[in-house]
């Protein structure tokens, strides 16, 4: 079952794209995003778009995650080809899919979005539509008053 608003936020513990060891702090603002699978079209589309917002991520004090069952070596040449300045945790065995409660059943996991702080699931996106999102999920920070953009 998906982590819901008001659960407690995981520990996790994974490699990113470089193949460094990543624990991250969910006690600050975070969005953790799972998607299918590197270098297909849509995890293009909310990988690039998460980029392109990456400053505004920055200003506002959260940092991002993306997560899919894709190794090392896949998010390190996906990260190259696409400009990506954020990690990507690689998740083969879906230790942090199951954490989370994103299903990874066929191998992939499911597009699912968190927004976490204060060591807790803020807000949940499921069945995402990769086309604007990034910006949707920072925009509903802002709005709600979970974050703020630094001057």
């Amino acid at each position: 079952m998906v982590l819901e608003t008001g659960d407690e936020a995981p520990e996790v513990t994974a490699p990113n794209q470089d193949g460094e060891t990543v624990s991250p702090a969910f006690d600050d603002p975070t969005v953790v995003y799972f998607y299918p699978r590197d270098d297909t079209p849509g995890c293009t589309i909310e990988a690039t778009q998460f980029q392109r917002e990456h400053d505004a991520y920055q200003d506002a004090g959260v940092d991002v995650y993306g997560v899919s069952t894709d190794g090392v070596d896949s998010h390190r040449e996906f990260c190259e080809a696409e400009g990506l300045e954020f990690d990507l945790l690689a998740d083969p065995e879906g230790d942090l899919a199951d954490r989370f409660g994103v299903d990874h059943s066929g191998g992939a996991a499911a597009r699912t979005t968190f927004f976490l702080a204060d060591g807790e699931v803020k807000s949940v996106y499921e069945n995402v539509d990769p086309d604007g999102h990034a910006r949707d999920v920072l925009g509903d920070a802002l709005e709600d008053g979970s974050v703020t953009l630094s001057e």
